[in-house]
C-alpha cells in the first residue's frame, strides 16, 4: 500500500507540472523511477546542498526520512508532500515515543537502509543490528553498561517473522523483559507466506523486482534458503536461457514492483 501511494504522489506532482524531486530514489525499482525521470520528477540526495527550494516540491518517499532532514528541507523554501508507508511512519513515532519515555532503544533492520536511518532520526542512541549475533553482542554490552535498562526491539518493516524473533532472542538472553513492538508489515508477511508455500510445488523460483529492494532480496534468499533454484530479476530481459530446463517455474515479486513488469516477465516464462 506505502509503494502505491508513493508513486501516485509522484504521479500527481508530475501531473500538475510545476517543479518536483523526490528525497532518493522515490522506491526500489528502476523502471519505476525511469518513468518518473522521464515525466520530470527529479532526484534529491539527503546529503545534497539543498540550497533554494522555493516554490518546488519534494516529495518525503516511502521509507521515509529523519526529521532533521524534514526541517533542512522546509529551512530551504521545499513544500513537502509525505509519501512514507503508514506503518514505516508508525515506527517512526513509537520510536520517538520510546525514546522519551527512557527505554534503550534496539531496531532490528539494515543499517544502510533508507527505513532505519529515518527511524534513527527519532530515537538519537538506539542500536541498530541486522541478525542474532549482533543483537546478542550489542545487548550484552549494554547489560554491562546499565544491567538495570529498559529495553525495546523495533524491526524494519521488510523483515520476515522468523528474523524478528532471533534477534529478539538475542537481546532476551540479556534483557529478558525486552518490549518488542510489532512493527513487521502484514503485506510483506503474506508474501514471504506464499513464496513459502509455492516453493513446495515448483522446481525454480524466478523473483520479480529492483536489485536494491530489500524486500525482494529477502524473497530471493528465502527461496534459495528452501533450497530451490532462484534468480532475481528486473525484467524479462534478464530471464537466462537455463530456466527452460525446469518443469514447473514459480513466479513471485517484491512489493514495489509493477504489474506490468510482472505481466512481461511472465509471457517470457510461457513463450519458453
Amino acid at each position: 500500500m506505502g509503494v502505491r501511494r508513493a508513486v501516485a504522489l509522484a504521479l500527481d506532482e508530475a501531473a500538475g507540472g510545476g517543479g518536483a524531486y523526490t528525497l532518493g530514489p522515490l522506491i526500489h525499482n528502476p523502471q519505476v523511477l525511469s518513468a518518473l525521470k522521464e515525466k520530470g520528477i527529479g532526484l534529491l540526495r539527503e546529503t545534497d546542498d539543498f540550497g533554494d527550494l522555493t516554490g518546488k516540491t519534494v516529495l518525503i518517499r516511502a521509507h521515509g526520512v529523519n526529521p532533521q532532514t524534514e526541517e533542512r528541507l522546509l529551512a530551504a523554501g521545499a513544500r513537502l508532500r509525505d509519501a512514507t508507508c503508514p506503518r514505516v511512519k508508525d515506527s517512526q513515532m513509537k520510536a520517538r515515543s520510546l525514546t522519551r519515555a527512557g527505554y534503550c532503544l534496539f531496531l532490528a533492520g539494515e543499517k544502510d537502509h533508507g527505513e532505519i536511518i529515518g527511524i534513527q532520526g527519532y530515537a538519537l542512541g538506539c542500536v541498530v543490528t541486522a541478525n542474532r549475533e549482533e543483537a546478542e553482542a550489542a545487548a550484552e554490552k549494554r547489560c554491562r553498561e546499565d544491567p538495570r535498562a529498559k529495553t525495546a526491539l523495533l524491526g524494519q518493516t521488510t523483515l520476515s517473522a522468523d528474523e524478528y524473533e532471533a534477534i529478539g532472542d538475542g537481546i532476551r538472553k540479556w534483557f529478558p523483559e525486552l518490549k518488542i513492538v510489532n512493527t513487521l508489515c502484514r503485506a510483506t508477511e503474506d508474501r514471504q507466506n506464499a513464496l513459502k508455500e509455492l516453493c513446495t510445488r515448483v522446481d525454480a523460483v524466478i523473483v520479480v523486482g529492483g536489485k536494491t529492494s530489500a524486500n525482494t532480496r529477502r524473497l530471493l534468499s528465502i527461496a534459495q534458503s528452501l533450497d530451490k533454484p532462484a534468480w532475481l530479476v528486473e525484467n524479462e530481459g534478464e530471464i537466462l536461457p537455463e530456466i527452460s530446463a525446469y518443469a514447473v517455474v514459480g513466479l513471485c515479486a517484491g512489493a514495489s514492483t509493477p504489474d506490468t513488469v510482472i505481466d512481461a516477465v511472465e509471457r517470457a516464462l510461457r513463450a519458453l
